[in-house]
């Protein structure tokens, strides 16, 4: 399935896309959060698809795409995760997976402006694969055990301000990665069912010009390992986002300059649709 919110910020109705058509998922819940991504909870979207009963949305391509997952929990991100993104910053490789935590309330919708925040002049994209936790993840027994945890996938866009997140840090990347609208999510969450994690492909743009191209299957720690390692440092909670990291071609590397007031960003993943952002002064 392919779970969507339509309309203003802090209005958004959840739906599922079902042949073309938004069908409007109020009768059945409140909104796409954790309350509702556990196997139970998709079990009863998917008998209220079937069921024919769910009124499709009026004008629904005419209305502003939220991000698919209500605010998460907790947003937790991985670094250097990609090799050649890890040599483009100047590491090698980690040993250990790298996490940080960006800030729920970054969280926006997947077309929505890009506000550039006052005193920031490096800020950078980052096409990455989400991972919506549908179950409790906590001690889990192996890596093949993080499926049963894993409600679907989604586009997302880890948002950095460079300067914020590596000299004015104290350390931690948190500052530069958690400003409002530095998440944008969606157009969709698919379900894990929808998509084969271990090997899709993320791209991204700057006014049209390519900068990323890669799969997941250069991923240094693939998703099922990732769950399956921060189970055993902290409870992944259902409704919680897991960014699993960024391939190279950032502005970063030197290669490419960062974004400014005016530029379209663009990123997309095979199955998880495509994200259009223009940078704004906040």
């Amino acid at each position: 399935m392919r779970l969507a919110r339509l309309g203003e910020r802090g209005a958004e109705v959840p739906v599922v896309l079902d042949r073309g058509k938004a069908r409007d998922l109020r009768p059945v819940i409140a909104d796409i959060d954790g309350a509702v991504l556990s196997p139970e909870g998709l079990v009863r979207i998917r008998s209220a698809v079937a069921s024919g009963a769910l009124p499709e949305l009026p004008d629904a391509d005419g209305l502003r795409i939220g991000s698919p997952l209500a605010r998460p929990g907790t947003i937790v991100c991985i670094g250097q995760n990609y090799a050649a993104h890890a040599a483009e910053s100047g590491s090698a490789p980690p040993e250990w997976p790298i996490v940080f935590f960006k800030s729920p309330n970054a969280v926006s919708g997947p077309n929505d402006p890009l506000p550039i925040p006052p005193g920031a002049t490096t800020v950078d994209w980052e096409v990455e694969l989400g991972v919506v936790i549908g179950t409790r993840a906590w001690q889990l027994d192996s890596p093949a055990a993080s499926a049963d945890h894993i409600a679907g996938y989604v586009l997302a866009d880890d948002v950095s301000e460079r300067t914020w997140q590596r000299d004015e840090s104290g350390g931690q990347w948190g500052k530069g990665k958690s400003a409002p609208g530095f998440c944008p999510l969606g157009p969709w969450l698919a379900t894990a069912d929808e998509l084969d994690a271990t090997n899709v492909r993320l791209r991204s743009f700057v006014d049209g010009q390519p900068r990323q191209d890669s799969t997941t299957a250069d991923l240094i720690f693939p998703v099922a390992h990732l769950v399956h390692h921060l189970s055993h440092y902290l409870a992944l909670e259902p409704g919680d986002l897991l960014l699993t990291g960024t391939p190279e071609g950032v502005a970063l590397s030197g290669r490419f300059p960062y974004l400014a007031v005016g530029d379209v960003l663009e990123l997309e993943i095979d199955g998880l649709g495509r994200q259009r952002q223009e940078l704004v002064a906040s």
